[in-house]
């Protein structure tokens, strides 16, 4: 694979920038002069775990299939972490073995750009990077480790609910619908009533942008510095319908109790919101914003680093998941 041509900043996507902004170095670097360019190849190996298969096999989903790899900071250079070393970035490159796989990185950067940059998402801070040999890869800054190197506590949905593969099987993860999500966060955050729209708004974004793989281990709560929780940056963000058919939504009732989950899916979305405890008036403003900004959507999905035909792949399936959530 050939280096790309970068014209636009690999953190930021914005144009102009031959290698990364000084905006990106400050957010996702803590300022240090870091090349977007490693001077190792990928260490990625062409295997696929037992448990990876058996996901696949059980549930369509793209869970499990990228290899990850700690990373850490030393002076300007990103290395790779020894064993027992505390990483403070996490390295995904393409995976092995997936439908368009090399278009993943950029994928989940421009995912995750969207959703901070216009719809005001707290994301873990993101970039792509490039190996020696000039393919990509998707690099995340850890959100739990403090600057002294100590963690925040943080934990998944699954383990809230307790839900396991021993106690619930293979598909633990996917069990259940979205609502239960916000009845959890009723028992566990005291500042329930800010931290529901969050999330809110972070469901709305997942079905507008195809992540059907939003499943209970992709999201969190997070230690804050008064000793409570609040939900966490978010996470994994990408458009899985690019590289398997999967479903709108990755727990397996969807939105909603069977019960509840009748109309169109803009009427799902604000009954959720009201038995969430969202007032309508807020519910219908998070609704009005995350349907709109359609040209800065546009804007950055074609100056990201997705070949051309995953391009208008991508922005094809926002526009039909658009026009379902504006009827």
């Amino acid at each position: 694979m050939s280096l790309p041509v970068i014209n636009n900043c690999p953190g930021t996507l914005a144009p102009g920038f031959i290698t990364y902004s000084r905006a990106c170095l400050k957010r996702v670097f803590d300022g240090h002069q870091v090349n977007h360019l490693l001077p190792y190849d990928s260490p990625a190996l062409d295997i696929v775990s037992e448990n990876s298969i058996l996901k696949v096999k059980t549930h369509a989903s793209i869970s499990g299939v990228q290899v990850k790899f700690s990373v850490l900071m030393e002076k300007n250079k990103l290395r790779l972490a020894s064993e027992g070393e505390k990483g403070t970035y996490i390295l995904k490159p393409i995976p092995r073995n997936e439908k368009n796989a090399d278009q993943m990185p950029a994928n989940e950067h421009l995912t995750m750009q969207i959703a901070r940059q216009i719809f005001g998402i707290e994301t873990a801070e993101n970039a792509l990077i490039f190996f020696y040999n000039g393919e990509p890869s998707y690099i995340t800054k850890r959100f739990d480790v403090q600057s002294d190197g100590s963690k925040w506590a943080q934990d998944d949905f699954a383990s809230l609910a307790g839900r396991t593969p021993q106690t619930h099987g293979v598909n633990y993860k996917y069990l259940g619908n979205y609502l239960e999500l916000f009845e959890l966060m009723q028992q566990f955050l005291p500042a329930y009533k800010s931290e529901a729209p969050k999330l809110y708004r972070l469901l709305l974004f997942n079905y507008l942008f195809s992540n059907g793989d939003a499943h209970l281990k992709n999201f969190s709560i997070i230690e804050t510095p008064m000793g409570d929780y609040r939900l966490s940056p978010a996470y994994d963000l990408l458009n899985s319908r690019i590289h398997i058919m999967d479903n709108d939504f990755a727990l397996e009732e969807g939105l909603l109790p069977p019960r509840f989950a009748q109309g169109k899916i803009r009427q799902q979305f604000q009954l959720l919101a009201k038995k969430a405890g969202i007032t309508d008036k807020l519910s219908d403003n998070i609704l009005a914003s995350v349907t709109a900004n359609t040209e800065l959507v546009k804007s950055l999905i074609f100056a990201s680093y997705l070949n051309d035909t995953t391009k208008r792949n991508y922005l094809q399936t926002y526009q039909v998941k658009l026009k379902r959530l504006t009827k």
